[in-house]
C-alpha cells in the first residue's frame, strides 16, 4: 500500500472533503482526488460517495479511517519519542511545537508559555502564529503539540482534540499619554466620539465589545480594526486611538507600549484555552503551562 495515498485519504476524511484538505496540504483537489482513487483501486473498495455537493464516507471508508487514525497516531508518537530523546551536547532536548492564535495578546501568550521553558529538561520551543481554523488543521495532522487560543474548539470543526481552560480576564482600556487630554468626562462616557482601535471580526472579544457599547449608549469613532493584537497596540502607542487588552497583563501593556489605563470593565471577559490532541495532559510542557496559568496567572 502507498501510505501517501492513505495519508491523503485520512486528511480528506478529517477535513470533510478534498477542497478543504487541499488547502491544508497546499495541493489541488484534482491531485487529491486522483491519489484517493489510486488507494480505492488498490483496496478494491469505494471509500467516499457523493451526498449532494459533499462527500461522505462509505462503510468501507469508515473502516479504513479507523485504521488510518491508529497508523498516523503511532507515527506521531514515534516522532515525539525521537524528539524527546534527541541529544544535543550530551543533554536531552524536548521539542515543543505550539500554535498561537493571531488575535491573542502577545504578552498573555508569553506569560502562558514561559513555564514551558523552566522545565528541568531543556526545551526547544517552536511557535507558529495563525488563524484559529488553520492552527486546528495543523493540530489534527499532529504537526503541533498544543494550540493557545481565546476560544474553545467546537463541533463546527471536525477535529479530534480537547479543550483545557486556562482562565479568564476582564478587559482594560488604554491610550497614549498624548491622546488622554482629548478624552472628555469620566469612563466610559469619555469614549463617545473618541478614536477607537478594535479587534477584528473573528475575535471572541469583538461581539462582547459591541454589545457593551450598546448597553452603555456609547458611540466611539472606530478608525481601524486588527486581527493582530500587537499591531493594534502599536497604533495605540502612537496615539491613533483607544484600545482594549486583558487586565491580567495591564502592567506589562503599560510598560511595553508606554500607554495609560483609562478604565476597566468586568462585563467583558476574555477566556484562554490550551487545546491539545490528548484528553489527559501528559506532555510535561503542557502540564507546566496549565498548572501555572490556573495557579498563578489567572488565580485571582
Amino acid at each position: 500500500m502507498n501510505f501517501k495515498h492513505l495519508y491523503y485519504f485520512w486528511v480528506a476524511a478529517k477535513a470533510g472533503g478534498v477542497v478543504r484538505a487541499g488547502e491544508q496540504l497546499h495541493t489541488t483537489p484534482q491531485t487529491l482526488s486522483g491519489q484517493i482513487k489510486l488507494l480505492e483501486e488498490r483496496l478494491g473498495r469505494k471509500l467516499f460517495r457523493k451526498a449532494g455537493r459533499k462527500l461522505e464516507l462509505t462503510d468501507d471508508g469508515r473502516v479504513v479511517l479507523r485504521y488510518a487514525d491508529e497508523i498516523f497516531a503511532l507515527g506521531s508518537e514515534l516522532e515525539t519519542t525521537l524528539r524527546e530523546t534527541r541529544a544535543r551536547g550530551g543533554r536531552q532536548v524536548l521539542e515543543f511545537r505550539v500554535g498561537v492564535e493571531d488575535a491573542l495578546a502577545k504578552t498573555v501568550a508569553y506569560r502562558l508559555l514561559e513555564p514551558a521553558l523552566n522545565l528541568e529538561v531543556p526545551v526547544r520551543l517552536v511557535c507558529v502564529e495563525g488563524r484559529f481554523d488553520d492552527l486546528m488543521a495543523q493540530l489534527a495532522l499532529h504537526r503541533m503539540d498544543l494550540v493557545i487560543a481565546d476560544e474553545p474548539l467546537t463541533s463546527r470543526l471536525s477535529v479530534k482534540a480537547f479543550n483545557h481552560k486556562l482562565g479568564s480576564s476582564p478587559l482594560s482600556f488604554f491610550c497614549a499619554p498624548s491622546l488622554r487630554p482629548t478624552l472628555r468626562g469620566p469612563f466610559p462616557q469619555c469614549l463617545n466620539d473618541t478614536p477607537m482601535l478594535v479587534p477584528g471580526g473573528t475575535s471572541s472579544v469583538r461581539p462582547q465589545f459591541e454589545a457593551w457599547l450598546t448597553r452603555h449608549g456609547l458611540h466611539p469613532r472606530v478608525i481601524a480594526e486588527f486581527d493582530d493584537g500587537a499591531l493594534m497596540k502599536a497604533f495605540g502607542r502612537e496615539g491613533r486611538g483607544v484600545f482594549l487588552s486583558p487586565t491580567v497583563v495591564e502592567d506589562e501593556t503599560c510598560t511595553q507600549y508606554g500607554v495609560q489605563v483609562i478604565g476597566r470593565s468586568s462585563e467583558m471577559v476574555e477566556d484562554f484555552y490550551a487545546i491539545s490532541a490528548e484528553r489527559r495532559i501528559t506532555h510535561p510542557a503542557v502540564a507546566a503551562i496549565t498548572s501555572s496559568a490556573r495557579g498563578t496567572l489567572f488565580a485571582a
